[in-house]
């Protein structure tokens, strides 16, 4: 059901450059063109520190002065978006925008994963049970609500919104909730759909198939390629490639794998994607449509964080800790090294550092370069899953109960 308010919505998004309006940041990729601070402590060099109530493992995203994070109360039924201050950490408002049902969901999953996306006017959320909201940044009320596409998952939801031109796209990649609840997780099924709805009413602009695919929840990306705009979006057993204006299937790799978690990257005309448990492999799939796997490598292979592509490299953490900087043409390793600490968050970039957060809440600060270099290790004392974000020359970690913001000063 669909509840739309007498609002209107410019139909661009209009967040500055720099922002972070969403997961992964501008580009999705996990790149800023910002500078961000390289050692802290839960004691020095963070500029303030908020609580957040409820449980959440959405990430931070940061537009036009405002920190925006998801969270749900109540035993994970009252699902709040939160709005703070950028620069002081002064909570604006807490909003409740929808009530959910007690679903099924993996231990490391939440109720309120999804990361949300804004712009200049809204920011939108999703949550465990597929709803959808948007809510004015200006005062925090409710724009609108979708609970057109109930959602059900073995595991639970765990991609985020996209906001794209006029549109907010959304992929339902989950299981059976009927007696055999291998449908759609360990069986392949034609329920799995992407929603492009309209960014200003919550109301649908198209619904596409993906045909015969499994369980997955990663965050589509859309990039450029040959001057048209392609929206890859992984899932279980396929990458796919679509029409973000229309949801026109352009293409689609067969990927034997399921419950795919980590997004997609791109660069050198290739997209970078992990398929999922089965047969996992970290494949450079060509953006030509051509079908072809450029290369393909079984050992570095994350099933939780996401890759990161920049300047003809691609840097990868996977979920025990291995690090690689590989050339993004051949899939050669530059260098690799291991690290000490298990990982679920996806890695970041900015100002010539990687920042990788372990599940312990210790990031990980290394040199984006040529040759392996350790910068720092930066303690938070509490768990975190959560993806940065970098904004204004700072950077926002989200914590199992706070939200910080690291100044470095």
């Amino acid at each position: 059901m669909l509840r739309p308010s007498a609002v209107a919505l410019l139909l661009i998004s209009t967040a500055s450059a720099a922002d972070w309006p969403g997961f992964r940041g501008p580009t999705g990729q996990g790149v800023s063109e910002d500078t961000a601070p390289t050692k802290w402590s839960d004691k020095d060099g963070i500029a303030w520190s908020a609580t957040v109530p409820g449980a959440g493992w959405s990430s931070p995203v940061v537009a036009n002065g405002k920190v925006f994070v998801t969270t749900a109360t109540n035993g994970g039924k009252t699902c709040r978006v939160l709005a703070f201050d950028a620069k002081s950490g002064k909570p604006l408002w807490d909003t409740p925008v929808h009530e959910q049902p007690a679903k099924r969901m993996e231990a490391r999953n939440s109720p309120a994963t999804p990361t949300p996306a804004a712009d200049a006017d809204r920011v939108y959320a999703a949550f465990n049970d597929g709803t959808l909201a948007a809510v004015n940044v200006s005062d925090g009320k409710v724009a609108w609500t979708n609970t057109d596409y109930p959602y059900y998952s073995q595991h639970g939801l765990g991609n985020s919104p996209v906001r794209y031109a006029d549109l907010l796209i959304m992929t339902y990649d989950g299981s059976s909730e009927g007696p055999d609840k291998k449908v759609g997780w360990q069986t392949p099924w034609e329920n799995a759909a992407i929603v492009a709805l309209d960014a200003a009413t919550g109301k649908q602009k198209w619904k596409a198939s993906r045909g015969k695919s499994r369980i997955a929840h990663a965050t589509p990306l859309v990039v450029t390629h040959d001057k048209k705009d392609v929206l890859v979006s992984p899932a279980g057993d396929v990458i796919q490639g679509f029409d973000p204006k229309t949801g026109e299937r352009l293409w689609s790799v067969p990927a034997e794998g399921e419950g795919l978690v980590p997004s997609p990257s791109a660069g050198d005309g290739l997209a970078f994607v992990t398929p999922g448990f089965g047969k996992p492999a970290l494949r450079a799939v060509k953006l030509d449509g051509s079908h072809e796997v450029a290369w393909q490598s079984t050992k570095y292979v994350s099933m939780m964080p996401s890759m990161l592509y920049h300047a003809g490299r691609l840097f990868v953490v996977t979920d025990k800790g291995l690090a690689a900087y590989l050339d993004a043409k051949t899939g050669k390793a530059v260098w690799e090294e291991k690290l000490p600490a298990a990982f679920s968050a996806s890695s970041v970039l900015a100002g010539g550092h990687l920042y990788a957060v372990a599940d312990t809440g210790e990031t990980f600060v290394l040199k984006a370069a040529d040759t392996y270099e350790l910068v720092a290790r930066n303690k938070l004392g509490e768990p975190a899953q959560a993806t940065p974000a970098v904004a204004d020359g700072r950077l926002y970690l989200r914590t199992k109960t706070k939200l910080w913001c690291v100044s470095g000063k």
